[in-house]
């Protein structure tokens, strides 16, 4: 199948973008099924790429800009590389084996995230293409980890709603949760089945560890907590006291029960409550807050009220913490840039009228690389500020 595109609309995929957009397609696709693999050509009919199609804005992810069949050898390949990258970073240990293997676009497979905790493989697929194309990832997985793997389990339900076709299952052995996985040395209960995501947020690690740099002694808060990281590599850094802050009970229970799983129970407060209403007065002092929301926008047309959002809250924050406190900050909203956020970061230092320095600059680690044709990949940054 082809898609031919229209003239001088070849630009972007000339410089390898991933992402081939409906309104350049020059073809009618109507009669197309999601899924299928299709060759992309230029107005003079020449071979650009060639990945999955699906009806929507973006209507075809590129799988690759050369003539090669996308067959077992092709995923054995790019997955192989993926995991070999996590294995030289030495992200994959008795201490850490917690780690993203695949982070689509960032890996060359637009449409595909696999997340690995202690030998079990998650994969979430967020097109129908990939979705297609389980039983040659699962092989790739295996061939990959020469068979090491205790199971491998596909959750796309979320990713793909309202699909019929599309299910939650394992695919290869099965492990019960929640399944018992390290972080930087912390043990966590890991439930792919119930948990948000693929189960755990991986993309913060590394922050985490820089927590723990500045924790000694400290007074800390951890707000949208979820899963209780933040806290628990406060605690593990020398923190007085870590308070846990979220407004779901579950996300609470989670915590409480990664907190007891480490023993760190006497160090712990959880707090039950929206985020955005505490801490606007908080009923003690901190010396250092965590702010780490959900996307605030997903959509460009949310950027204004997500932007309102991070400046309200960044402005109750710095009014509340103490003199020569810190603030972790972060937004994992794509549709606002770094530049953008430290400018409504700035914006909230002004309106909260606290001198702030910001001491680090902040975004995802290693195991979510940024493809250099595609900046959209770049979704999380954060900052360190002190408030005098």
């Amino acid at each position: 199948m082809k898609i031919q595109l229209k003239k001088a609309k070849n630009e972007a995929t000339k410089r390898f973008h991933p992402w081939i957009f409906s309104g350049a397609i020059h073809t009618d696709t109507t009669e197309i099924i999601e899924g299928t693999i299709v060759d992309v050509v230029d107005s003079n009919n020449q071979f650009i790429a060639r990945g999955h199609f699906q009806p929507s804005t973006i209507a075809v992810r590129v799988l690759t800009f050369e003539n090669e069949e996308i067959n077992q050898a092709f995923f054995t390949k790019r997955i192989e590389s993926a995991v070999a990258l996590r294995k030289r970073l030495q992200l994959i240990n008795n201490d850490n084996n917690i780690t993203r293997l695949v982070h689509g676009e960032g890996d060359l497979l637009p449409g595909l995230i696999i997340d690995y905790y202690n030998q079990v493989a998650v994969i979430q697929c967020h097109s129908v293409g990939m979705y297609q194309a389980l039983p040659l990832i699962k092989e790739s997985l295996l061939s990959a980890f020469d068979h090491e793997l205790k199971a491998i389990y596909s959750k796309s339900t979320d990713t793909l709603p309202n699909r019929l076709e599309i299910k939650n299952e394992y695919l290869f052995g099965e492990v019960s949760v929640p399944h018992i996985a390290y972080e930087n040395g912390i043990a966590y209960n890991i439930d792919w089945i119930t948990g948000q995501k693929t189960g755990f947020f991986i993309d913060q690690r590394e922050n985490r560890s820089l927590l723990k740099k500045y924790a000694k002694n400290k007074k800390v808060l951890n707000t949208f907590c979820y899963s209780g990281g933040f806290s628990l590599s406060a605690i593990s850094g020398g923190a007085t006291f870590a308070h846990s802050l979220d407004s779901s009970k579950k996300a609470i229970e989670l915590t409480d029960a990664n907190i007891s799983l480490n023993h760190m129970d006497k160090q712990h407060k959880s707090i039950v409550a929206d985020t955005m209403e505490y801490i606007k007065e908080l009923p003690e002092s901190y010396d250092i807050i965590i702010l780490d929301p959900p996307a605030f926008a997903k959509h460009k047309d949310k950027r204004h009220k997500a932007i309102q959002g991070y400046k309200r809250l960044n402005a109750h924050a710095i009014r509340q913490i103490k003199p020569g406190g810190l603030i972790f900050t972060y937004s994992c909203s794509q549709v606002v840039d770094k530049y953008l956020f430290t400018n409504t970061i700035i914006a909230a230092a002004i309106e909260s009228g606290r001198k702030v320095r910001i001491l680090e600059q902040l975004h995802q680690p290693a195991d979510h690389p940024i493809n250099a044709f595609h900046p959209e990949g770049e979704y999380l940054k954060g900052l360190v500020i002190e408030v005098e």
